[in-house]
C-alpha cells in the first residue's frame, strides 16, 4: 500500500505498519472501498476480506476504536461532506420543493427496493407466528423504538398482549420471562446493536420465536432471528438517522398488521367495533 493511499485516511496513517498481514488486508480493502465499507456489517467485511469477524474487531481496536460502529462514524466524517452526512443527495443550497422531492423519491425508491428484497414466504410465516402468539414484545432503540411503539399501539387491537421495550434492562427482564408461545419483534436499522443482540439471545434461550426487521440481511441480528424481514431505504450509508429506512420498516410492520387482521378477520372487526364505541365516548 502506497504512502499516498494511506494518507487518504489519517485514521490509518500511524497504524498501518503495526497491523498484521490479515489486518493490513482489511485496511487495503477499506481504502479501496471506503464508502462500501461504511455500509457493510462485520460479517460482510469478514467475507469480503477473507478474514474472520474477530480479526475485523481486532483491526478496529488497533485503530483506536471500541468497535466497528465507532470506526464507521469516524470514516463517515472524513468521507462525506457535512451536507452529505445529513442526507446523501441533498445539497445545502437546495430549495424546499427540491428537498421534498428528493426525500419523497428516496422513500418511494426504498419501498420499491423492499418489494424486491422481501421473502413473502417469510412474511407469511411471520404472520402465522404473530397470529398464534400468546404474547408479543417489540425491542428497539433510538429511531427503531418509535417503530416498536407503533407496533404496541396497533397490535393491541388483536386482543393479544403486546408491549414495546426501549430500555435494555427492561428488555433483558422481559426476554428472560418469555416462553415458546411468545414472539419477539426486534427492530434495528443496522442489526448490530450490542444490547439488542443480547436481548434477542436471552429471548432465544427462553425458547421464544424472534422476527427481525432490519436494513441488513446478513447482520448479526439476522443470524440470531428465526425470520428476517429486510427493508432498505436508498439513503442507507452509515448514519443513525436513516430516514427512508425508518419509514420502510414501518411499511413492513403495516404488512404484518394487515396480514394478521386478514387471518383473524371476524375477531379483528369485532375488536375494532368495541374500540370505536369506547373511543367515541371520549369525543364531543
Amino acid at each position: 500500500m502506497t504512502k499516498e493511499a494511506i494518507n487518504q485516511l489519517p485514521i490509518l496513517r500511524s497504524s498501518y505498519n503495526n497491523l498484521t498481514k490479515s489486518e493490513q488486508h482489511i485496511a487495503d480493502y477499506l481504502l479501496a472501498n471506503t464508502k462500501d465499507f461504511i455500509d457493510q456489517t462485520v460479517s460482510e467485511i469478514a467475507n469480503n476480506t477473507h478474514s474472520s469477524e474477530i480479526t475485523v474487531s481486532r483491526f478496529c481496536k488497533k485503530l483506536g476504536f471500541n468497535g466497528l460502529q465507532a470506526l464507521k462514524i469516524s470514516l463517515a466524517r472524513e468521507v462525506f461532506s457535512p451536507d452529505e452526512t445529513i442526507y446523501r443527495d441533498i445539497n445545502i443550497d437546495d430549495t424546499y420543493d427540491i428537498i421534498a422531492g428528493k426525500i419523497f423519491q428516496n422513500i418511494s425508491d426504498g419501498l420499491q427496493d423492499t418489494l424486491k428484497l422481501l421473502n413473502f414466504n417469510d412474511v407469511k410465516h411471520a404472520v402465522t407466528l404473530l397470529s398464534s402468539a400468546k404474547r408479543i414484545v417489540a425491542y428497539g432503540f433510538g429511531n427503531s423504538a418509535t417503530i416498536c411503539r407503533d407496533i404496541e399501539t396497533r397490535f393491541i387491537r388483536f386482543g393479544i398482549p403486546v408491549q414495546a421495550y426501549s430500555d435494555s434492562h427492561q428488555q433483558f427482564t422481559s426476554a428472560s420471562l418469555l416462553s415458546k408461545d411468545d414472539v419477539v419483534i426486534a427492530v434495528s436499522h443496522t442489526g448490530a446493536s450490542i444490547e439488542l443482540l443480547e436481548s434477542v439471545r436471552i429471548a432465544k434461550q427462553s425458547t421464544a420465536q424472534v422476527i427481525a426487521i432490519t436494513s441488513y440481511n446478513h447482520s448479526p441480528l439476522s443470524k440470531l432471528a428465526d425470520i428476517t424481514l429486510t427493508g432498505m431505504g436508498r439513503e442507507v450509508r452509515y448514519r443513525s438517522e436513516a430516514m427512508a429506512s425508518r419509514l420502510v420498516h414501518i411499511a413492513i410492520v403495516d404488512i404484518l398488521y394487515t396480514g394478521i387482521a386478514m387471518k383473524n378477520h371476524v375477531s379483528y372487526v369485532d375488536n375494532i367495533k368495541k374500540m370505536r364505541r369506547v373511543i367515541a365516548k371520549k369525543r364531543l
